[in-house]
C-alpha cells in the first residue's frame, strides 16, 4: 500500500505508465468515440497520422462524408463505419484504409476498435488504435507485381508448365497447359490427375515416373510421351521433362514438369533417328528457357571447363570468376565447345536484377542451346539470341533487354573471331600491346531484346597476336571511389599488363582486389562476372 493509503492509484499509474510505453514502441495512436456526446479524441499519434494540429483540427473520420478517407476507400470505409453501427451489429470495427495526407502518396492506416453497446444493443462508444501500415502495403503491392510478372512471362512463353503436389494432383499450370487439356482456364485444372485426362496407359506411366523422381531427387529430361485421352480425341506427343519440387528449405512439395507438344513432329517423320535428334534440340532449348524454378532457387555459378585442344597439342586455357550481388542475378558466362580445338566464349549480362533479370538469364540458356548449330559464326549465334528473345518479350509485353560479346578461338585455324551486342569492349594483350576488341560502334550491334532481326558484324584476328583474353561485365567498371570516380577500363587495362607473366587465376583475383580495394564500400554494388582466355601453343617435341 502507498504512503496515501490507495494501493489502487499506484497500480492504475502503473498500468498506464506500461500502455504508454508499449503504444510508443509500437508506433500506435488511440481514439475514443462517445456517440452519446458525439466528441472523439484522438492522442498525439493518432493527430500525427491525421495530420492534424490538435483535437480542434481532427475531423471525425468516422461520420459522413469522411472527408479524410481517400476517393479510392470512402465506399468500403462508409460500408464498415455504417454496419458497426447497427443496432445488435458486430462487436469490433476493424478497417484498412487510406487516408489523405500533404504528400504525393496516401497513408495506409490501421483502424480497430471494440464497440460497447447499451442494454437495447445501440452503440454507445466506439474505442481503439490506429497504427500507420504504408511500408508494409507498399511491400504486398511490389510482391504482388512480381507475381504479375512471372505470370505474364509463364503464361506467354508457347510450353506447357506445370507443377504438381506429391500425389501427383495438379496445384499450378500455365496457360499452355490448360488449353492443351481442354480448359479455357488453368484453375480449371487445379486439383486434377492425369487420369482425370488420358487413359491408364499414360496416366499411370506418368504417376509411375513422377514418383520416382520423389523418391530418387533424380529429373527425367526430354521424355517423349504417347498420349491417350479419354475422350477420343487423336493421339499426341509430347517431349517432357519433369523434376523433383522443393521449397527454398529443401523440402519436397512434389514434382514440376516443362512439355512441348511434338505430335507433328513425330507423325511426319519416318526415321526414328533423325526424328529423335529434332525432338532433343527443339525441347531442349524450351526446357533451358522455361526452368523458372530451378533458375531462380539457385544463384548461378560456372563449374569445370571442357577441354579444348587442337590435334598439334596446342590448348586454349580458361578461367573465371563470378560474384551475384543477390541470388537473382542477371550476369552470366558460357563456354560452348564447338570441336575439339574450337571453342565459343559467351560473356551476358541482362538489365536490371531479381525475378524478371533472372527469367532473362533462363530464357537466354534455353535460346544458347537452340542456336548451338551456329555457335561458331559469332554474328549469326548472336543474331538468333536477339531474335529468340525479342520474340519473347515481345509476346509477353515486356521490355527488357541484355548485352553481350561472344567470341570464338579456332585452334586449327588459328583465328579469333568476335561479335558484340552493346557490351563492354573486352581487353586482349599480344605481341603488339593492349587494347580493346570492339571497341567502335562499326563492330558493334544493339543489346539483346531490343531490336529483332539487328545485324551483329563479325570480326576476326590472328589467334598469335592474343596472348591472353579478359571478357567482362559493367560490375567491375561501375565501382566506385569515395569521390565518386568509376573504375573505368583505363584502370582495368593496367592490371591486365602489370599481371601479363602472372597465371590466369592471379590475374582474375588480382582483378577483383584491385577493384574493392578502389571502391568506397569495399564491396561490389552490381554483379560481377569474369571469363578469360589465353592459348597455349604445343609443346615443343610433341
Amino acid at each position: 500500500m502507498d504512503p496515501s493509503g490507495e494501493p489502487g492509484q499506484n497500480k492504475d499509474s502503473l498500468l498506464l505508465e506500461r500502455l504508454e510505453l508499449s503504444l510508443r514502441a509500437s508506433s500506435e495512436g488511440l481514439w475514443d468515440w462517445s456517440l452519446d456526446d458525439g466528441s472523439i479524441y484522438y492522442s498525439p499519434r493518432v493527430l500525427e497520422l491525421l495530420e492534424a494540429g490538435d483535437e480542434t483540427d481532427a475531423p471525425n473520420v468516422f461520420l459522413p462524408p469522411h472527408g479524410a478517407i481517400h476517393e479510392d476507400d470512402l465506399e468500403m470505409f462508409g460500408r464498415v463505419v455504417a454496419r458497426a453501427l447497427e443496432p445488435h451489429g458486430p462487436d469490433t470495427l476493424a478497417i484498412d484504409a487510406k487516408v489523405r495526407t500533404v504528400m504525393a502518396e496516401p497513408r495506409w492506416l490501421r483502424i480497430r476498435g471494440t464497440i460497447v453497446r447499451d442494454s437495447h444493443g445501440r452503440v454507445a462508444r466506439i474505442a481503439g488504435s490506429m497504427i500507420d501500415i504504408s511500408l508494409r502495403k507498399r511491400a504486398e503491392a511490389q510482391v504482388e507485381e512480381e507475381r504479375f510478372l512471372l505470370r505474364q512471362l509463364i503464361d506467354h512463353i508457347p510450353v506447357q508448365v506445370y507443377f504438381k503436389d506429391r500425389e501427383s494432383r495438379f496445384v499450378l499450370a500455365n496457360q499452355g497447359m490448360a488449353e492443351w487439356m481442354g480448359l479455357e482456364h488453368p484453375d480449371q485444372l487445379l486439383g486434377k490427375h492425369d487420369r482425370d485426362f488420358f487413359l491408364d496407359q499414360h496416366s499411370g506411366e506418368a504417376q509411375e515416373d513422377e514418383n520416382r523422381i520423389m523418391a530418387t531427387d533424380e529429373p527425367v529430361t526430354e521424355k517423349l510421351e504417347h498420349e491417350t485421352w479419354q475422350e477420343g480425341t487423336d493421339e499426341t506427343w509430347v517431349l517432357t521433362s519433369k523434376f523433383p519440387w522443393k521449397d527454398r528449405n529443401g523440402k519436397l512439395k512434389g514434382t514440376f514438369g516443362v512439355s512441348n507438344d511434338v505430335t507433328e513432329l513425330v507423325k511426319t517423320r519416318q526415321e526414328a533417328v533423325v526424328m529423335a535428334k529434332e525432338l532433343q534440340q527443339r525441347n531442349q532449348a524450351y526446357e533451358e528457357e522455361l526452368q523458372l524454378a530451378r533458375e531462380i532457387q539457385q544463384a548461378l555459378a560456372g563449374g569445370g571447363f571442357p577441354k579444348i585442344a587442337a590435334k598439334d597439342g596446342s590448348s586454349l586455357a580458361l578461367g573465371s570468376r563470378y560474384i551475384p550481388i543477390s541470388g537473382l542475378a542477371g550476369d552470366f558466362f558460357e563456354v560452348i565447345p564447338i570441336s575439339p580445338g574450337q571453342a565459343g566464349m559467351l560473356i551476358c549480362d541482362v538489365m536490371g536484377h531479381g525475378v524478371r533479370a533472372a527469367l532473362v538469364v533462363a530464357m537466354l540458356r534455353g535460346l544458347l542451346e537452340k542456336q548451338r548449330g551456329q555457335a561458331a559464326d559469332p554474328g549469326l549465334f548472336l543474331r538468333g539470341l536477339n531474335d529468340g528473345l525479342s520474340s519473347i518479350l515481345e509476346r509477353a509485353g515486356t521490355t527488357m533487354f541484355a548485352t553481350a560479346f561472344y567470341a570464338v578461338a579456332d585452334l586449327e585455324e588459328g583465328t579469333l573471331r568476335y561479335s558484340c551486342a552493346g557490351h563492354p569492349a573486352p581487353i586482349a594483350i599480344g605481341p603488339d600491346g593492349i587494347r580493346q576488341l570492339a571497341d567502335v560502334r562499326a563492330e558493334k550491334g544493339p543489346a539483346l531484346g531490343l531490336i529483332r532481326g539487328a545485324a551483329y558484324p563479325t570480326n576476326e584476328l590472328p589467334l598469335h597476336s592474343v596472348d591472353r583474353l579478359v571478357m567482362f561485365t559493367d560490375g567491375v567498371l561501375e565501382a566506385e571511389s569515395r569521390s565518386g570516380e568509376p573504375f573505368f577500363e583505363k584502370r582495368l587495362m593496367e592490371i591486365v599488363g602489370k599481371h601479363a607473366a602472372d597465371p590466369l587465376d592471379t590475374l582474375l583475383d588480382s582483378i577483383l582486389a584491385t577493384v574493392l580495394e578502389f571502391s568506397e564500400t569495399m564491396q561490389f554494388d552490381d554483379d560481377v562476372c569474369l571469363l578469360a582466355m589465353e592459348p597455349h601453343k604445343a609443346a615443343v617435341g610433341v
